[in-house]
């Protein structure tokens, strides 16, 4: 028993150099997708996040049936697909220049594309009549597009290349015949739908709980100063994966094995308790020790007897199999206010927001700032 506590003291294992897994994204166009981590609207163009919530809100008049359809459902297909369009410019109107173009697709193995696909549009929308390639910021083919292309911005045309009506295309795609994308089922199958990959769909499905994570989040107007910056630090990760001694100052990193339930942080790029912790205070240049044990001893301690009522907004919070004594402290989380914290809970789970009581053994917090 002795043994058993004082493995799982230590929520939060300390990395070990070169404990590198990889998940590769399936290469469909230039870039390699890369697996989600610190998805927030900050990194939308305005421009690109105004088509986002305007196609949400107009697919309904197109798919009746469709339910669920939300602006972070789009903003992770495109930034699967091309980033959002970062790097080029987007009028007023939503016209992206240069166009974005996707690999040919005549099967030469180049981008990842191993089948040919024949010319439908003349390149009209891809600009070659030697095949197809995808395009705009949703990379659709032209043949695809001659289905589900509308005109959202009221210019009179459908145009992939435009940032409104691309967005209000896919929002149509991904909505069938009348899915309903609050069902995870069915938004698996419509992002399955856009790509034939299980690796690419687990992928979007990450910037997507991140967005809406980001979407949802609490409010920080009451909090100031470090606090709020730590705070926001932290909440920008919401929706990166739990990952047994991953993460470190500088963000979400590969973990190590094992957990004291034997799961393996080594191929999920993420954070655990304390590398979350870590993450958030470096961003107002607070050093903090590996595990939630050590964090304990760092600041000014406030006892677990005082109630949850004495934290304040950026306090760490701990969990000890035996309260009281901190070598048993198994667990830590960030209170941002109102009961709550941001939480990086176990293995299977994601950064989130959780009550304080959602941990057992409260064993009090510490306030660094």
């Amino acid at each position: 028993m002795v043994g058993l506590l004082m493995f799982a003291a230590v929520c939060c294992a300390a990395p070990i150099s070169g404990a590198i897994g990889a998940v590769t994204a399936l290469q469909i166009a230039a870039d390699d997708g890369g697996i989600a981590e610190g998805g927030s609207a900050s990194d939308i163009p305005p421009r690109m996040l105004t088509a986002y919530k305007d196609a949400a809100s107009l697919v309904g008049k197109h798919v009746p049936k469709c339910r669920g359809m939300a602006w972070p459902v789009l903003a992770g297909i495109a930034k699967a697909e091309s980033n959002h369009a970062v790097g080029h410019s987007i009028s007023a109107g939503g016209d992206i220049r240069p166009r974005i173009y996707g690999v040919l697709l005549n099967g030469s193995g180049a981008g990842g594309n191993t089948t040919t696909v024949p010319d439908t549009d003349g390149g009209k929308w891809d600009g070659t009549a030697n095949g197809e390639r995808a395009v705009g910021p949703f990379q659709f083919l032209p043949s695809t597009w001659e289905h589900v292309g509308k005109d959202a911005n009221g210019d009179g045309r459908a145009d992939p290349h435009n940032a409104d009506d691309a967005a209000l295309g896919a929002a149509i795609y991904l909505c069938g015949n009348g899915r309903d994308l609050t069902q995870r089922s069915q938004l698996r199958a419509a992002i399955l739908q856009y790509n034939h990959s299980g690796t690419y769909v687990d992928n979007v499905l990450s910037w997507i709980d991140q967005y809406t994570a980001a979407a949802t989040g609490p409010d920080l107007g009451h909090v100031t100063g470090k606090a709020k910056d730590v705070l926001a630090a932290a909440l920008s990760q919401r929706g990166v994966p739990y990952s047994w001694g991953g993460g470190n100052a500088s963000g979400a990193s590969y973990g190590i094995c094992c957990s004291p339930s034997g799961k393996s942080g080594a191929s999920i790029k993420g954070f655990d308790c304390s590398g979350l912790t870590i993450y958030a205070y470096a961003h107002v240049g607070i050093r903090l020790p590996r595990t939630a044990a050590a964090q304990a001893g760092v600041g000014r301690r406030i006892p677990a007897s005082l109630g949850t009522g004495a934290l304040k907004a950026g306090d760490l919070v701990f969990y000890a199999y035996s309260p009281g004594r901190d070598a048993t402290i198994y667990h830590v989380g960030m209170y941002v206010g109102s009961g709550q914290m941001i939480n990086a809970p176990r293995p299977g789970a994601v950064v989130r927001l959780d009550a304080v009581d959602a941990m057992s053994g409260y064993a009090g917090g510490t306030r660094l700032l």
